[in-house]
């Protein structure tokens, strides 16, 4: 293909034309469809199906005289902390099992060492002004957001293939101000980037000023591999033992694409330390969460390996999503107008186009009928510095309006790119 950077004006000014009039006949359908949010669609869904109608008897509830239909049990019923431990390898006492929604308890968390400082000091975040967070770049809006309510001054550290870049994390974390990062290790999103070794190991040695700085390890993709082969994560966990920062780890994770976002059950993990600090809190904001639930998802997957044979399953039906989005996305193929990431895991897709063209992007996206992720959400304050990365969520649509709304997209990259190419 040609380089659109290299094309004639003139040349230029045809082939838009030519494909403005192409995007004129989208115009004409007043379509509808959807690339905004990392939603399973209703095929995904109804892997999980059964769950909603097994039996559930009134012996079932009753566990070595633990009545799971009542009060009580704080921290989880213990086959579901079994259950995450096998298929995290994460140790079953140092795991809390609580409602649907690990964001929750990432507020939660926040929400704590605000009001009560933690297990590395009582002092209050609220009272520690000009306090900062670590946001890896681009990333998770709904992250971003927690801290910036909490009022922390956000900074961004650029991801790289291997991570967020630690030259620039361990620079920042010598100021004590600094009190947290923010990470989706593997398939980030929306980079679908997996951590290497050696980054986990930096992120889990480094010397913070903070004595309470916090990794808020947001593992939500753990199991989200799209073959039998996908990438490996190193447990951060060990390596932080290793130099006595295991307080430092907060690991969150969920079912919520594993059977039901609405639905699931959610998880933090983190020291004997942290937990009990944890437990202490919670104790007074809930007397137990929904244990009946926490139970169906035990006897719906009896083990770890029924709950990897669901997920390869899972992986297949999504792989085929991302293969249509890639598909489309290799017509710009040398053109030097676009680069994005092709996962093996996860739910997103990161796509970099020209600096300043993201938003028109997305508005000739929005008039032909296709909704995005809003234009900078994958930065703190909802703000791309150089207005040029735009999250793309393919799991959602049908497999046909997918293909249509790639299409849309691959023709808005182009038009907004030759015509920065012809304002030059």
């Amino acid at each position: 293909m040609t380089n659109y950077r290299n094309l004639p004006k003139a040349e230029a000014e045809s082939l838009y034309s030519s494909l403005m009039t192409k995007y004129q006949e989208y115009l004409s359908k007043e379509l509808s469809l959807d690339l905004s949010r990392g939603k399973p669609n209703a095929d995904q869904l109804d892997a999980s199906a059964e769950m909603l109608t097994m039996p559930l008897s009134r012996d079932m509830c009753i566990v070595n005289g633990n009545d799971y239909r009542n009060y009580g049990i704080l921290d989880g019923i213990k086959e579901a902390k079994q259950l995450f431990s096998d298929l995290l390898g994460l140790k079953a006492e140092n795991i809390v099992v609580c409602g649907n929604s690990s964001l929750q308890l990432m507020y939660d968390s926040i929400a704590r060492a605000m009001i009560f400082g933690n297990c590395d000091s009582p002092r209050p975040w609220c009272f520690e002004e000009g306090r900062k967070w670590i946001c890896v770049v681009p990333g998770y809006d709904r992250h971003f957001k927690i801290t910036e309510e909490m009022g922390f001054e956000l900074v961004s550290v650029k991801m790289t293939p291997a991570g967020p870049d630690m030259d620039e994390v361990e620079r920042l974390v010598k100021d004590p101000k600094v009190k947290g990062i923010w990470c989706v290790p593997k398939y980030s999103n929306p980079t679908g980037n997996t951590y290497s070794e050696e980054v986990v190991r930096r992120l889990a040695s480094m010397e913070c000023a903070a004595p309470d700085f916090r990794i808020m390890w947001d593992n939500a993709y753990a199991i989200h591999d799209f073959g039998r082969e996908g990438d490996e994560l190193v447990d951060i966990f060990a390596e932080a033992e290793k130099y006595g920062n295991q307080d430092r780890v907060l690991y969150f994770s969920s079912t919520s694409k594993v059977t039901f976002p609405g639905g699931g059950v959610a998880i933090v993990a983190a020291s004997p330390r942290n937990v009990a600090d944890i437990k202490r809190r919670m104790g007074t904001q809930t007397i137990g969460y929904d244990k009946i639930n926490q139970l169906r998802h035990v006897l719906y997957f009896k083990n770890s390996e029924r709950v990897k044979e669901h997920m390869q399953v899972m992986g297949a039906k999504i792989k085929g999503k991302f293969e249509i989005a890639l598909k489309a996305l290799s017509e710009l193929n040398g053109l030097e107008i676009a680069e994005w990431t092709e996962p093996r895991g996860g739910y997103f897709i990161s796509l970099d186009m020209l600096v300043g063209k993201a938003t028109r992007v997305f508005e000739l996206m929005k008039r032909a009928g296709v909704a995005l992720t809003q234009v900078g959400a994958t930065f703190p304050y909802g703000k791309d510095p150089d207005d040029k990365n735009l999250r793309l969520a393919p799991t959602y649509p049908t497999d046909k309006d997918l293909a249509l709304a790639c299409e849309i997209l691959v023709l808005s990259v182009k038009l907004a790119a030759l015509e920065a190419i012809i304002a030059q």
